[in-house]
């Protein structure tokens, strides 16, 4: 099954690249690796969910804007790529997580991000990963996604 049917029949779109909101690109390949940057959960050009988690923003919510970071990083490495289907492997997921200082959920967040890479991917998309709680994300966003990923030849 080709990635683009798995997402049709996870009711998933990969969107369109996100604008970068500085000097920057959003992914760039060396060898047989993508590399992106960090993906905000920006819909339609815009963040549907702005603050900390933990304080303003529930872990849920988080959780599903990972999940929404990840399909945006997803765009990203298909901007490079040509098409997802030459992913070998999702190597590594890293999510940033703007955190309340007493919100220690950092990896149930995460876990929006890599079960979406798990799904499309299925064992090609099981990958190492951080989580990492942070003060401030860019824009005000609760999360952000990078991931790395190997080509196929």
């Amino acid at each position: 099954m080709s990635v683009a049917e798995r997402l049709d029949e996870l009711g998933l779109t990969i969107p369109a690249v996100a604008a970068p909101v500085a000097a920057y690109v959003p992914a760039v390949v060396t060898g047989q690796y993508v590399y992106t940057a960090g993906q905000l959960p920006v819909v339609d050009g815009a963040l549907p969910v702005t603050g900390k988690v933990g304080a303003t923003v529930d872990a849920e919510t988080a959780t599903a804007q990972a999940r929404q970071a990840a399909l945006n990083a997803l765009a990203a490495v298909q901007s490079v790529a040509g098409s997802l289907d030459r992913v070998a492997r999702v190597v590594k997921v890293t999510v940033f997580v703007a955190s309340d200082p007493a919100f220690t959920g950092q990896p149930g967040v995460a876990n929006g991000a890599s079960t979406l890479v798990g799904d499309v991917f299925g064992e090609a998309g099981v990958h190492a990963r951080s989580a990492v709680g942070v003060a401030v994300l860019p824009l005000d966003a609760p999360v952000e996604v990078e991931l790395v990923v190997e080509l196929t030849a």
